[in-house]
């Protein structure tokens, strides 16, 4: 039997908007549905750990970030497009 990928994901989000909501509940879902349990998943809200955002240089949010598995990937967005945000992760979808 292979060795699961564990994902780790850092989404970044300027407060608590409708955009950062979608793209919370869309990353969930996505997770749910892709990862079996094998990822790690961090919010950060950029208004309460700027230096964060800062060191990363996250310019615009939401900002979804694939820490692990290499290589690191970054899309912006509310991720409402699974294909589309499984393509520019570099993921391949388990369906």
């Amino acid at each position: 039997m292979a060795p699961q990928k564990l994902y780790v994901l850092r989404l970044y989000i300027t407060g608590r908007t409708p955009s950062s909501e979608r793209a919370i509940s869309n990353l969930r879902r996505l997770c749910e549905e892709e990862f079996e349990g094998e990822y790690m998943m961090e919010v950060v809200d950029v208004l309460d750990q700027p230096q964060l955002a800062e060191d990363e240089k996250i310019l615009a949010t939401p900002t979804l970030v694939k820490l692990l598995p290499p290589p690191m990937r970054r899309i912006t967005g509310d991720l409402s497009e699974l294909d589309k945000v499984l393509l520019g992760l570099d993921i391949h979808a388990s369906r």
